[in-house]
């Protein structure tokens, strides 16, 4: 399995990362990939979102996406894996985190991706405070946001 991983500054071309994917795992049968692009909300509650602020605890951040990344390739049979999650001040519209993987299988595929995306959200330290018109709020993984004091 081929597996890179990282906390990142700046955007990255998804094309070149499919590109690169598709290289790697064409003679070991690869034949799906499945891309996951999140980015940042706009509105949230009815509420405009000016920005996300991602910070990370470093260097286990990037150690805690490359566990995730070999142990789903593991879980799922995926012959490629590419996880990047973006760090920064970033604006509606921009990627957040990119998820690609290969496998023989598009349901090995999307199962994987999706599996990897849910770990990654509860499991690697990496924080955001989203700042919008009405106040800023830490996000808790998919459970929420708490308002921040200040």
């Amino acid at each position: 399995m081929d597996v890179k991983t990282g906390v990142i500054r700046g955007s990255l071309s998804l094309d070149k990362i499919v590109e690169e994917v598709t290289r790697v795992s064409v003679e070991l049968g690869g034949g799906a990939v499945v891309c996951f692009v999140g980015f940042v909300k706009g509105l949230v509650d009815d509420k405009k979102v000016f920005r996300l602020d991602y910070t990370a605890y470093e260097p286990y951040a990037s150690r805690k996406l490359e566990e995730i990344a070999r142990e789903e390739a593991a879980r799922y049979k995926l012959l490629a894996v590419r996880v990047y999650h973006r760090i920064g001040e970033l604006k509606p519209g921009e990627p957040t985190i990119y998820i690609v993987v290969v496998s023989r299988s598009r349901e090995e595929a999307f199962e994987g991706a999706r599996s990897i995306l849910e770990r990654v959200k509860r499991e690697a330290p990496i924080f955001k405070l989203e700042r919008r018109e009405d106040g800023d709020y830490w996000i808790i993984g998919d459970r929420g946001r708490v308002k921040r004091s200040r």
